[in-house]
């Protein structure tokens, strides 16, 4: 017995009705299904459907086994559906989207490395700081910072990031340096909005979570912003750790309270169920998904 085209018979009979409209979408004769359904039942060892003359009933093991065999067949297609796709080169138009700062520095090149390796695509990218939906976007793949909420679309980890707070040497010379999270306690900050919207920074103390107001000296939407604004002097940060990874490499900006940070944040590839058949999207997501792993997040 052909165990998926057995599974495939079933999923028939259940979504047809009856045997014999299942016989006439499969092109096979009645007691060739007859036959094959009655070989699944006792491969499995048990009665997944109940018939009389008139219908068809689902027994409450057929329920069961009906999902996992829809599942099955559906991830079978999807294995051919990818490496058909592998073999047809990419063309068309492909939508990627990302958080500015990140697409900037880490998507975009990437974007033009595969413009250059398949002169067929073109590519349009939509580069904000809040969640988009690809599906009502009309987008691809996307590149997301922090957990996903969708079930409706794949994630592959690509990497980790730390939410760390800075601060200038003339602020720190200034201040001195933070040695808990309460020293920061309604001290005048800089609160940039995408990370920290309501001025409260969190951080783990002794393995649980501890939360600190702060007052916003400086407040801004705009991640470029507020890191000219935590340069200047006007108080300590919290930052994504690439965000400001240039700033800290060059001595402008300095790392405090690292003993005090918050689980990473994951950073995911991620795209429609549906793409997967797209060769022009699988080809993108696996040289996405590469490079993002070799790339190091400060």
């Amino acid at each position: 017995m052909d165990k998926l085209q057995a599974m495939a018979t079933f999923v028939s009979i259940v979504d047809r009705g009856s045997l014999t409209r299942a016989a006439e979408s499969l092109s096979v004769s009645l007691p060739s299904v007859v036959r094959t359904l009655g070989a699944l039942e006792r491969d499995v060892g048990v009665r997944l459907l109940n018939r009389t003359t008139r219908r068809l009933h689902l027994t409450d093991e057929g329920t069961l086994y009906l999902s996992q065999c829809r599942a099955i067949l559906s991830a079978v297609r999807d294995a051919d559906a990818a490496l058909a796709a592998r073999r047809v080169e990419p063309q068309g138009r492909l939508g990627v989207t990302a958080p500015v700062l990140f697409g900037r520095r880490y998507v975009v090149p990437i974007v033009t490395r595969f413009l250059a390796e398949h002169p067929a695509v073109t590519a349009e990218t939509l580069l904000l700081d809040r969640v988009v939906s690809l599906v009502e976007e009309g987008l691809d793949v996307g590149v997301r910072i922090g957990a996903l909420a969708d079930s409706s679309l794949v994630a592959i980890a690509v990497g980790e990031l730390r939410r760390v707070v800075v601060a200038s040497p003339a602020w720190l010379k200034r201040n001195g340096v933070p040695k808990t999270p309460e020293t920061l306690r309604r001290m005048p900050c800089v609160v940039f909005g995408g990370l920290a919207p309501a001025a409260e920074w969190r951080f783990k103390a002794s393995r649980r979570p501890l939360a600190v107001p702060v007052a916003a000296r400086f407040a801004s939407n705009q991640v470029d912003a507020a890191i000219i604004a935590c340069e200047s002097g006007l108080g300590p940060g919290m930052f994504l750790s690439y965000q400001v990874a240039d700033a800290v490499a060059a001595g402008r900006l300095r790392h405090v309270l690292a003993a005090f940070e918050r689980e990473p944040v994951p950073v995911s590839v991620i795209y429609p169920q549906a793409k997967l058949r797209s060769g022009t999207v699988r080809a993108f997501v696996d040289l996405a998904v590469a490079a993002l792993r070799e790339s190091r997040f400060a």
